[in-house]
């Protein structure tokens, strides 16, 4: 979903509190939707805006609700810029 390494991910819950997915018996994590969202705003802060971990961190620490906020509204814009381009694309063809 966000193209990141298992490693990068177990990395990102030992340093972020807030990330804990829950484990089955055999210790394969869940993520819920609250985890999914704080790995999206983690990655548009370290890999789209350039936060170090601490920066990030901080960030979070600060605001956490409206950073993921804000990342779900960036990626509805995102989302909506790409079908616009298809639209176009779409409409250059004909």
């Amino acid at each position: 979903m966000f193209d990141l390494n298992t490693s990068n991910l177990r990395y990102w819950e030992k340093e972020f509190k807030q990330l804990s997915p829950k484990k089955t018996g055999k210790g394969k994590r869940k993520f819920s939707q609250d985890d999914v969202r704080l790995i999206a705003t983690i990655n548009h802060l370290v890999n789209e805006r350039g936060y170090t971990l601490e920066g990030a961190r901080k960030h979070l620490s600060g605001n956490k609700k409206d950073s993921v906020d804000k990342v779900e509204v960036l990626e509805k814009l995102a989302y909506v810029k790409s079908e616009l381009q298809k639209i176009l694309r779409t409409m250059k063809a004909e």
